[in-house]
């Protein structure tokens, strides 16, 4: 049986997760669900996609996945579902599949059309679940809509190239659990056209010329270890999805913070970088 997944801005306070869980294991009683966040800030599209795009490919091909954040259906805000990458995806045509398969083309889209449906105000539960129970059971995507082309991308949240070429314009698009700052700039952007020149990266007040390959790099163990950079230091590095991330090395958001904290940034601040 597929796994369906669940990635909502619903927190855990309330009812919505259980319920969700409840309307999925009653038309499925065998079904296998796997929580990835339910800790999305509010309709914060930017952080959904980010969290999905470097997740849903540790799934297996088939796997559904079910997306809650910003979920309600408007005339510029249709549900779909997608077919990609040999996973499907059930959300709101709100820019978050674009940002996620951003260089993948889609194999299906269709818009969600079920008879009988109250556009009400959970629609993570009313639509999307009937629709990831129909695909769990060997349903095709043609029966619960038509196909669809006009498939939302947000292309505001991309780097942008400046000044010929010397300078990189991003934007903080995700903070993590220890306050590391991560943004919109991957390696491969980075380095088409940083093209072996020296580099400086601004943010805020605080100027990095090195980027590192993990955290522990920062710490020179050939010197002595009065004199070596560490802990509450701060860095720049690759992180895990080839994007640039700053980060206090071995931080503690309890006692002095994280680079988000420390550096003053949030969601969508300005991180520049000019190639010398």
């Amino acid at each position: 049986m597929a796994i369906i997944t669940l990635t909502t801005d619903f927190g855990l306070k309330d009812h919505f997760v259980g319920a969700l869980k409840g309307a999925i294991y009653k038309e499925l009683t065998e079904a296998r669900i796997v929580d990835i966040s339910h800790n999305i800030s509010p309709f914060n599209i930017q952080e959904c996609a980010y969290i999905l795009k470097n997740s849903y490919k540790s799934f297996p091909e088939g796997t559904i996945h079910i997306v809650g954040v910003d979920s309600e259906a408007t005339p510029e805000n249709h549900h779909i579902v997608v077919l990609v990458d040999g996973h499907y995806f059930i959300t709101a045509n709100n820019g978050v599949i674009g940002l996620i398969i951003s260089e993948i083309k889609p194999q299906k889209i269709i818009e969600i059309n079920l008879p009988n449906i109250v556009n009400g105000p959970f629609p993570v539960m009313d639509v999307f679940v009937k629709v990831a129970c129909h695909i769990v059971r060997g349903g095709t995507l043609e029966v619960v809509g038509k196909p669809f082309e006009g498939l939302k991308d947000l292309r505001d949240f991309s780097p942008r190239i400046t000044d010929e070429g010397k300078k990189i314009i991003g934007s903080v698009i995700y903070i993590d659990n220890y306050g590391n700052v991560v943004t919109n700039i991957q390696k491969g952007l980075f380095e088409a056209y940083r093209k072996g020149r020296p580099f400086e990266l601004h943010a805020r007040t605080s100027s990095i010329t090195k980027i590192l390959a993990n955290y522990s790099e920062i710490v020179n163990y050939d010197i002595d270890r009065n004199k070596r950079k560490g802990a509450g230091d701060l860095l720049a590095l690759f992180n895990s999805s080839d994007y640039i991330e700053l980060a206090i090395y071995k931080s503690n958001l309890q006692t002095v913070g994280g680079a988000s904290t420390l550096l003053g940034l949030d969601y969508r601040d300005t991180i520049t970088i000019n190639f010398l």
